[in-house]
């Protein structure tokens, strides 16, 4: 008797997706090796325009220049030698203000003539004064890929990363465009979109961002805070001394009530009344632009697909984690500041655990 004749085998097609026994992981790795085969052209908007300052700018042009063209940050030129000289940012700003701040009580008539006169290659000088960390001058080509790229973006202070050419005729250097850990995030949104479906594990297990610790020398260590009542100065110095991007405010109860940004100060340096740095953060929001988007927040059993999904509908640079309803079950209270969520945060986890040196993002 003959055995009945087996039908051939379909095979399967290949799963894009590494072998892997917990899926989430396995999107983790064909995220990082999609953007080992990408380059900073690839995240590069089809159209764009480009900021650069020369150093000689004065500090109030460069500020005036950044208002009317609503960016908080721009690369410098230096252009006695042709090359790049760092970045300017809002925390650039807040040193020169809490510097001036200290002295302004002399003679604030003299110290505004030396603002209005002070040039961006001088800010340095400044930063040695007040004896904070200079930014490393950190660059990438624009053919190198995003994993490469992402690695040097975590190192910087500033959140982004200035992507650098040769002219092949002069040999001198030239800014081609600045890659943002937004775009970047954005960028992996966008184009993994079936890898993302698979990152479900709650923001608490993967540890990302940085949470209250009940150790902590005060209710919401290690993460600064203010209140409605706070002088704005006491924030700068956060600001300043934390490399801080923003505080969050809190009432009587801890609940998240608003946020205090770096680029609000910027609105008080243009109104003329950053010498006023006694007035309550109750009193300068009510300086703060309309455009401002409000308080994005979370909860700790969000996901990480859940964060991804966000970033790309709409642009989103940290988020407030919140108690929920898990912690209201085991005594909490709603709305009760929990943790914060950086953009560096979210990156670094994405990227994984590589050699990255020091200098990473505290805010």
């Amino acid at each position: 008797m003959q055995s009945p004749r087996r039908k051939p085998s379909r095979r399967r097609a290949g799963s894009h997706l590494p072998p892997h026994h917990d899926n989430h992981e396995a999107a983790l790795l064909a995220i990082r090796a999609m953007l080992r085969g990408r380059t900073g052209y690839d995240a590069f908007p089809v159209s764009f325009r480009l900021i650069v300052l020369d150093t000689k700018l004065s500090v109030t042009r460069a500020l005036q220049c950044l208002l009317a063209n609503n960016v908080v940050s721009a690369p410098l030129w230096n252009s006695d030698k042709s090359a790049f000289a760092g970045m300017l940012t809002v925390l650039d700003i807040i040193h020169l203000i809490q510097y001036y701040y200290k002295i302004s009580s002399v003679n604030y008539e003299s110290v505004k003539t030396d603002v209005e006169k002070l040039r961006l290659d001088s800010l340095r000088d400044i930063e040695k004064e007040l004896g904070v960390a200079q930014p490393a001058l950190l660059s990438e080509h624009p053919n190198s890929s995003m994993f490469d790229a992402a690695k040097v973006l975590i190192q910087t202070h500033a959140r982004r990363l200035p992507l650098l050419d040769k002219d092949t005729e002069t040999g001198h250097e030239v800014i081609v465009s600045v890659l943002t850990q937004y775009r970047l995030l954005k960028f992996i949104a966008m184009n993994c979109p079936s890898e993302i479906q698979q990152l479900n594990h709650s923001l608490r297990k993967l540890k990302i961002g940085t949470y209250v610790s009940s150790s902590g020398i005060s209710p919401f260590h290690p993460i600064a805070t203010a209140t409605l009542n706070t002088p704005v100065y006491d924030v700068v110095q956060m600001f300043s001394e934390r490399s801080l991007s923003a505080v969050p405010i809190i009432d009587e109860d801890g609940i998240v009530v608003d946020m205090y940004e770096t680029v609000d100060v910027l609105t008080l340096v243009r109104l003329g009344v950053y010498q006023n740095l006694d007035l309550t953060i109750s009193e300068a929001l009510k300086t703060r632009s309309p455009d401002f988007l409000g308080v994005v927040i979370c909860t700790a059993s969000d996901s990480l697909r859940t964060l991804l999904e966000l970033i790309k509908k709409r642009r989103v640079h940290r988020l407030v984690v919140v108690e929920g309803e898990e912690e209201e079950k085991q005594g909490g209270k709603k709305g009760r500041l929990l943790g914060i969520i950086t953009l560096s945060d979210v990156l670094r986890y994405i990227i994984g655990d590589v050699d990255i040196g020091e200098g990473i993002e505290a805010s």
